[in-house]
């Protein structure tokens, strides 16, 4: 059945490449690569998005399952007389969970220089007023490690406005099975489908109606899946479930969305999934989350003719230092897989 291992194994070559919403060549090799070993011929959108097409008995309906690759990051905005960076940030993020974390500098020849993300006021012995200073982008900067204090310096390196900065994950797994990382959303998705895909090649499993795995690039910005094959009816993003409170999920589980941000998510796909997860006796959790959006939002706004759901593996600080377990990953994907026996 499942590997686990391999599973967390992606999830950990994942997580270390850099992809900023915008800037995900990278990690789509890295999945084309790994899609082709595991014997899938792989498809890319203009976006650069990628998608997979596997075959069944009635190719005229497919179903899709959805992750995305694009992570939150930021990009060179300006650069500051005195050889810092001020950046514009790519996603929805707090100031503080970004507060002294390390970053890379893509520049566009190709050169990558490392630096820290930090407050303008990063010293309690210098800023009395440290405490009250708001963390808010206008007052961040980024530190990089190179011999440059002056503007022109950063302009000799070849950093320039428009340049992406990756953020880095910090990944780390627990011997209780906990995994900690920045880019859990949606690394996470992405590793459950690739595990998806290297489960339905190991144990030669034929669906009825053509299965459509998708990878896109634009989700953190709104626009991930708005486009998909014309040929799909059932669209399954896979995505983070949120934690915190008045919710249900937690770091065990796998996340049924019943509404997010862009409304209620197709209450009889709901349905279904919510039977599968009792009759395989999943831990799953149902919530709404108002301040959420996905690949399916974003397939429904674009007018496709589709049926969505959003399901995924339980993430604690969301958009920060992100923590999910090995568990919430294994229920993912048994859910993924009961839904496709059903309609076998």
């Amino acid at each position: 059945m499942m590997d686990m291992n391999y599973i967390k194994e992606q999830l950990s070559s994942l997580v270390g490449i850099h992809s900023p919403s915008g800037f995900c060549d990278a990690v789509t090799d890295y999945v084309k690569k790994e899609a082709s070993r595991l014997g899938y011929e792989v498809n890319y959108t203009q976006k650069g998005g990628i998608y997979i097409t596997i075959k069944g008995v009635n190719d005229k309906e497919a179903i899709g399952m959805a992750s995305h690759l694009d992570t939150l990051g930021a990009m060179v905005r300006s650069i500051n007389d005195d050889g810092t960076i001020r950046f514009t940030s790519i996603g929805g993020y707090m100031m503080s969970t970004i507060n002294g974390a390390y970053c890379s500098i893509y520049t566009r020849d190709g050169k990558i220089y490392k630096g820290t993300m930090l407050s303008k006021k990063a010293s309690v012995h210098v800023y009395e007023d440290i405490d009250d200073y708001k963390l808010i982008e206008e007052n961040m900067l980024i530190r990089v490690d190179e011999q440059a204090s002056t503007k022109a310096d950063i302009l000799k390196l070849g950093i320039e406005v428009g340049n992406f900065i990756g953020i880095d994950p910090m990944y780390r797994e627990t011997e209780s099975g906990f995994i900690n990382s920045r880019h859990l959303d949606n690394k996470a998705g992405a590793a459950v489908l690739l595990g998806l895909l290297e489960t339905i090649k190991s144990e030669k499993i034929v669906f009825k109606n053509t299965l459509q795995v998708i990878f896109t690039t634009y989700e953190e910005v709104g626009h991930g899946a708005s486009f998909i094959p014309d040929n799909i009816k059932t669209l399954i993003a896979v995505d983070m479930g949120a934690i915190g409170e008045d919710l249900s999920c937690t770091e065990q589980d796998v996340s049924i969305c019943v509404k997010d941000s862009s409304g209620p998510y197709d209450h009889k796909l709901v349905s279904e999934l919510l039977e599968i997860a009792k009759d395989k006796k999943l831990n799953y959790a149902l919530d709404v989350y108002p301040h959420y959006g996905s690949d399916a939002s974003a397939a429904l706004k674009s007018g496709a003719n589709i049926r969505a759901a959003l399901v995924g593996p339980g993430i604690h600080a969301s958009h920060g230092m992100e923590r999910t377990h090995e568990k919430a990953l294994e229920q993912t994907l048994l859910l993924l897989l009961g839904y496709l026996e059903k309609i076998k």
